[in-house]
């Protein structure tokens, strides 16, 4: 680290710029409260429904975050951009990196598209295991871009040695998603370092950590490491998992400088004022944190025990999902769940048999292990 870096992450700056942004909403909080109680239809899921389909968080936003969101509302006709910077000086110091390694984006979403698209323009293309979240490098593909796949392990890991493979002249940007959706299964940290070690002086490294808040060890778990020695290698978060603000769209990518640049000149929208003050209330709340993490654990052991139970295989899952084995049709097991208004994932191109399910609220769990035994043999 550098002298400038060191003197932007003091421990005191920080305790001011959360202070600070949390000191402006407060005058508002107050009013917002109340509006709280005021739900527009049409954005949580109707009344009994167990939505288990999406890998949202049915806890949050925190009270915080919505504090915080109302009282942004009532200043919606100004720009937030004041906003933005607080959030940026909080991830830095949090993370340990300069300002100028951030870019924030409408979600993560938009921000790896913004690294799909730049690092595939110029006829680059992009590797990627055959089975990951694949939505922002296919947004790439219908701009033109190349997309070479590798194999997945025996046991549907992310076979490092496979990609590594397919690592040509040509390949631009390797992305990877870890914990991986949707089998939900971590690398081991020490072989995707040496991996990402291995292959930065060929091509960038993007490894998509949208889940890295519910592993058992975050930051083992992260490649935050790799950013800070300022490797070719790009790490994303979002506020969409364990914050619970799938919906308000805020996300961050963290890369060296010259890296994060070529990102923010492709992002292509403003983040709202209502979700960056929703951001910035809860990106410290630990004790929303805490609870919400509990919480979703509680229900995948809860899942996972249940699949057991009726002679099903789930893979090992760092995430807020489970990937099981259904042991037959998932499409088919699938629309049996729905008929009874309880919604989750079919099969995936290649594994029929295989079923993703969310951790809702664990009402909603319980419904979907009730019915479990019924979809399996009716």
């Amino acid at each position: 680290m550098t002298g400038r870096d060191t003197k932007l992450l003091s421990t005191t700056r920080r305790n001011f710029v959360g202070a600070t942004a949390l000191a402006a909403l407060a005058p508002a909080i107050a009013k917002a409260e109340a509006a709280q109680q005021n739900h527009v239809p049409g954005f949580a899921p109707p009344d009994g429904v167990a939505l288990l389909s999406r890998n949202e968080n049915p806890y949050g936003p925190s009270p915080k975050a919505v504090s915080a969101g109302c009282a942004a509302t009532r200043d919606g006709a100004y720009y937030a951009d004041r906003s933005l910077l607080y959030l940026v000086d909080m991830i830095a110091e949090k993370n340990r990196i300069p300002r100028d390694f951030i870019s924030v984006s409408a979600g993560s979403g938009e921000g790896l598209c913004a690294a799909a698209q730049s690092w595939s323009r110029d006829g680059g293309k992009i590797a990627a295991p055959a089975l990951f979240w694949d939505t922002t490098v296919r947004y790439a593909e219908r701009q033109g871009a190349k997309v070479v796949t590798a194999p997945m392990g025996g046991d549907l890991g992310v076979d490092l040695d496979a990609l590594e493979k397919v690592i040509d002249d040509d390949v631009s940007l390797v992305h990877i998603t870890n914990p991986n959706n949707p089998t939900g299964m971590l690398l081991d940290p020490d072989a995707l370092r040496s991996f990402i070690r291995r292959v930065e002086r060929k091509a960038t490294v993007l490894v998509d950590e949208a889940y890295n808040e519910l592993t058992d060890d975050p930051e083992a778990s992260s490649m935050l490491d790799l950013v800070r020695e300022e490797k070719n290698v790009i790490v994303s978060r979002t506020f969409s998992k364990i914050y619970g603000m799938a919906g308000l769209r805020v996300g961050y990518l963290m890369a060296r400088a010259d890296l994060t640049a070529r990102i923010r000149s492709n992002i292509m929208s403003w983040i709202s004022g209502p979700g960056l003050a929703a951001a910035i209330a809860s990106y410290d709340d630990h004790a929303f944190l805490t609870d919400s993490k509990a919480k979703i654990l509680e229900g995948r052991e809860m899942v996972m025990a249940a699949a057991r139970e009726n002679g099903l295989d789930c893979l090992p899952s760092q995430t807020n999902f489970a990937f099981v084995n259904v042991k037959g049709d998932a499409n088919a097991f699938r629309d049996k769940m729905q008929a009874k208004q309880i919604f989750i994932r079919g099969a995936y191109d290649g594994l029929p048999s295989w079923s993703r399910v969310s951790m809702g609220r664990l009402e909603d769990l319980s419904r979907y292990v009730a019915a479990l035994p019924e979809a399996l043999g009716g």
